[in-house]
């Protein structure tokens, strides 16, 4: 067969390790694979090129993404769908495998379940871990580590100035980030969008670590956190993309302020952004990568259509996408036992 490779949405580490392993279990099955640039976008556009062992030598360790990415939607064009058929037709693709989150994957299901169907099937890759069944997505271990690394060089500068440090991570729908990184670096604080925070709550648990004779306090918040009663989440632009999402950021800017002047503490921010998808993907990162990358392809010769490969409990295996196409909050009983730090 002749498969489409593409990755979409947001980049994140270890996307090339899937790449590669795609291409040296489809390359040894007999398959051809066309990797296909700037996600759907280069479906329509007939940008593409050939992938063979020798391209996909190397980038193991490699982050972002060989092939580009976008946040096209056909489904959203004007004549996209059409479009996108005939990209496929012109590029003489059998079949579609997506690299991406919810909004990329979204495109696969919705293209396998046309009239005259694509073949298409599906690897979760987010950092923010939220596609529904499956314990990691590609991204998430690599952009923990960045967060918790980040939050341990906080704790020290925190200390030496006492203040209040507060950390801005990635989270839109799903803390997971958030949670975890708070966890891991010993956070004072976590708000994720979960469970919406009462700002006067948070100010009331610092100043009751300072009366205890603490003298710095770290806070953890997602991005798409919001405080009881507001009803839109923090936004740097009403602009939506796509898929109908607006830029999230500025959360932690307002409790930099608000905490200010609850506590009347020195507060500082520091929004992590989109350090969190850079650098080199961790061992783990990879070697989920490499299963899925080889998982898939087997999926592909059983025909296995509109299907997600998935890690559960330590076991790789297949989830049908409309299954996968919901947000995975965090583990609420976690988030209940982190308040044990608080």
């Amino acid at each position: 067969m002749k498969i489409g490779l593409l990755t979409g949405g947001g980049d994140s580490p270890a996307t090339n390790a899937a790449i590669r392993a795609v291409v040296k279990r489809a390359e040894r099955d007999g398959h051809e694979i066309i990797g296909i640039k700037k996600g759907w976008a280069g479906v329509i556009n007939k940008e593409a090129e050939k992938l063979t062992r020798d391209n996909v030598s190397g980038i193991i360790n490699k982050g972002g993404t060989i092939l580009g990415t976008s946040r096209t939607n056909p489904f959203k064009m004007d004549n996209g769908i059409e479009l996108a058929i005939d990209g496929v037709k012109s590029l003489g693709i059998d079949a579609i495998c997506a690299i991406g989150g919810d909004d990329t994957l979204g495109v696969a299901h919705k293209l396998n379940n046309l009239e005259n169907p694509i073949h298409a099937v599906g690897i979760p890759q987010t950092i923010d871990n939220d596609i529904a069944g499956t314990d990691y997505a590609i991204g998430f271990d690599s952009a923990l580590a960045i967060a918790t690394d980040a939050i341990d060089k906080l704790h020290t500068t925190a200390e030496s100035h006492r203040r209040v440090m507060i950390v801005e991570v990635m989270g839109r729908d799903a803390g997971h980030i958030a949670l975890e990184a708070g966890l891991a670096g010993g956070a004072d604080v976590i708000l994720v969008p979960d469970e919406d925070f009462d700002v006067k709550e948070v100010g009331e648990r610092i100043k009751k670590r300072t009366d205890r004779g603490k003298t710095f306090s770290i806070v953890v918040v997602a991005e798409g956190a919001k405080p009881i009663g507001v009803e839109d989440q923090v936004v740097k632009s009403g602009k939506k993309d796509m898929f109908g999402h607006v830029m999230l950021g500025g959360i932690g800017e307002y409790l930099n302020k608000e905490l200010a002047d609850l506590t009347h503490l020195e507060t500082r921010v520091t929004n992590l952004g989109h350090l969190q998808r850079g650098g080199a993907p961790t061992p783990f990162d990879r070697l989920v990568a490499t299963r899925f990358g080889l998982r898939i392809v087997e999926m592909i010769n059983e025909g296995k259509w509109d299907y997600m490969v998935c890690l559960k409990g330590g076991k790789v295996t297949e989830i049908p996408l409309e299954d996968a196409l919901k947000t995975k909050p965090v583990d609420l009983d976690l988030l209940e036992l982190s308040k044990v730090f608080y």
